[in-house]
């Protein structure tokens, strides 16, 4: 009947276990209390059904019982909520900005570096409905794969068609951070965020990291940069006369460039060394960086007992007049 029901006393709720009683009672009285009357013979009553009059008699205490559920529910006072919460989201903009040069071929991540960081990114933007997307792939030169949007579908699907050798080979890390914040410049989100993965040292390219850095802090993008690889040597691809062979070569991240640009934008720089590793960066960064969320919520309590009462009053007014007219016995 009301949505959202609540009793403020529901203690009172305890008193209907004598509506089962009350009947448990009724039906004993009805069975072991018969008038008595002598006659001659019994033959003439014995085919007799009952009367509609004794059948409408035994409702006299079906309304007794309902009226009196009814009473016990006005007690407990039955209340209505209503509710309202306004939900105003405002979500992140974030850049994903992936290297694609040839040693993120290298296999210490599984099954490669670039496969791995595709996967986990893609898991990374699916938890996060609320927040604009956009990609940049960068080796040797940059390339805006797509601009900021909220249809995640179109980044996880063009992450499936990034591979390496796309573009020139090399590792221009300066242009990928200037064409991500130019993608970040115009917006007017909360937070302005890029994600830079890569697994080498600047060396191509016509903007300097650090430069590209102080820029981003001008317009208020925070760098989060994350080092792809493990320690010491990895089996990268090379070229040979029998085609691409796999052959452990030392692993080079310019580290220190990578902190200096995501401390120059209070970003935070991460090692990834595994997959494992790379799952519990993104998580981290999913946590520092949190959609605003400003809930208004609106609460208002009704009384819902005085239907219940008028009906239980009507019962019994009922019950009174049925007794006392149509259904009077003699006494």
């Amino acid at each position: 009947m009301f949505d959202n029901i609540e009793f403020a006393n529901p203690g009172f709720l305890y008193l209907l276990i004598l509506i089962p009683l009350m009947g448990l009672w009724y039906w004993y009285k009805v069975r072991t209390s018969h008038p008595t009357l002598q006659v001659s013979s019994r033959d003439e009553y014995i085919q007799k059904r009952m009367s509609f009059k004794q059948y409408l008699y035994h409702a006299l205490f079906v309304f007794r019982i309902l009226a009196v559920a009814l009473l016990i529910l006005v007690l407990a006072r039955p209340q209505s909520s209503l509710s309202r919460k306004d939900v105003s989201i405002e979500g992140i903009d974030i850049i994903m900005a992936l290297d694609v040069s040839s040693s993120m071929l290298a296999q210490d991540l599984r099954p490669d570096r670039l496969e791995a960081a595709k996967a986990v990114a893609s898991d990374f933007i699916r938890g996060r409905p609320n927040d604009r997307v956009g990609l940049v792939i960068f080796s040797g030169e940059t390339f805006t794969q797509s601009p900021l949007t909220t249809d995640h579908s179109i980044i996880e699907n063009l992450f499936k068609d990034i591979k390496s050798g796309m573009i020139e080979d090399g590792t221009a890390i300066g242009d990928g951070l200037a064409t991500s914040v130019s993608r970040l410049k115009e917006s007017e989100a909360i937070s302005k965020v890029v994600i830079l993965i890569t697994d080498g040292v600047n060396n191509a390219g016509s903007v300097d990291p650090i430069s590209a850095a102080e820029i981003a802090r001008l317009y208020g993008v925070r760098i989060y940069t994350i080092g792809v690889g493990s320690m010491g040597t990895a089996p990268y691809p090379v070229q040979t006369p029998f085609g691409i062979q796999y052959q452990n070569m030392e692993v080079k991240i310019d580290e220190q460039l990578l902190q200096q640009v995501a401390e120059a934008t209070e970003g935070r720089y991460f090692r990834a060394t595994s997959n494992q590793k790379l799952e519990e960066i993104y998580r981290e960064i999913d946590q520092l960086e949190k959609s605003k969320i400003d809930v208004t919520e609106f609460k208002q309590k009704n009384e819902e007992f005085l239907p219940l009462a008028l009906m239980a009053i009507l019962l019994l007014l009922l019950e009174f007049l049925l007794r006392n007219t149509i259904l009077r016995t003699i006494p």
